[in-house]
C-alpha cells in the first residue's frame, strides 16, 4: 500500500512552555491530519511559528506579550513557510519518500504539474535529493537522485489525482483541530487570525463556522 500524508518538519520543542507540545518524532516530521491530539496541534503551530519567527527590518507592527512575539512572523507574512511537504510510503516495501531541504508544505500544489502530463519536481540538494518524475503513465519519486542505488517508489500516475484530493482532506481536517485548539489555548484576539495564516502556510480554505472545543 502507498500512502501519501502531508506532514510538518519538528524540532524537539526544548523549554517550550507557551503551550503543550509533543516530543518530536524519530523521523523529525509530524503528519497533519484530523486525528491529531491537541497537544499534537499545538506542536504543528509551534512549528509552523518558529519557521516565520523571523526579524524583518522595519517591521514596526506591534506584538502583545511572549506568545504573540512568537506567532509575529506568522500573522504578519503575506506567504509563511511550512517547513515539509508530502511524504510518500511504499509500507510493503518499506520505503520513505520523504521531504528535502527545499521542500516546503505551501508549495504541496506544485504536485499537480505532474497530473498535467510529463514534468519533474525536485525537493533538496545534498545531503538528501528526492525528486519526483513523471515519465508517461509511471510515476516516479526517487529517495535521493545523488545515489544511484537509491530507493525508488513507482506507481501508476493516475493515482495522483487521488494521493492530493486525500492530502487536501486531511489538512482541511487538521484545520478544523486547529480552529478549537486556538479558541482554547490562545487569546480570542489572537484565534481568527492564526486559523486565516495557518490556512495561508497550508494552502488550503480556512474552516467555516464555530470552532470545535479542544
Amino acid at each position: 500500500m502507498i500512502v501519501m500524508q502531508p506532514v510538518l518538519e519538528v524540532a524537539a520543542p526544548d523549554g517550550f512552555a507557551l503551550w503543550p507540545v509533543t516530543e518530536a518524532g524519530a523521523s523529525g516530521f509530524l503528519a497533519l491530519d484530523g486525528g491529531l491530539s491537541p497537544a499534537g496541534v499545538g506542536t504543528a503551530v509551534m512549528a509552523l511559528a518558529a519557521c516565520n519567527d523571523l526579524a524583518v527590518e522595519g517591521d514596526e507592527r506591534p506584538r502583545h506579550g511572549a506568545t504573540g512575539t512568537f506567532l509575529h512572523g506568522l500573522l504578519t507574512f503575506d506567504t509563511p513557510f511550512a517547513a515539509g511537504g508530502l511524504r510518500v510510503t511504499d509500507r510493503a516495501a518499506g520505503v520513505d519518500f520523504a521531504p528535502g531541504c527545499c521542500d516546503g508544505l505551501e508549495d504541496w500544489r506544485d504536485w499537480y504539474r505532474l497530473v498535467d502530463g510529463d514534468g519533474r519536481l525536485g525537493f533538496g540538494h545534498e545531503p538528501v535529493s528526492p525528486a519526483a518524475e513523471r515519465l508517461g503513465d509511471v510515476l516516479r519519486l526517487t529517495v535521493d537522485v545523488e545515489r544511484p542505488d537509491s530507493p525508488v517508489i513507482t506507481l501508476p500516475a493516475r493515482a495522483l489525482p487521488g494521493m492530493l484530493a486525500g492530502v487536501e482532506r486531511d489538512l482541511a481536517a487538521f484545520l478544523v483541530l486547529a480552529s478549537g485548539w486556538a479558541s482554547a489555548h490562545l487569546p480570542d484576539h489572537d484565534v481568527d487570525p492564526v486559523v486565516a495564516a495557518l490556512a495561508r502556510a497550508l494552502d488550503v480554505p480556512a474552516p467555516t463556522g464555530s470552532p470545535h472545543a479542544m
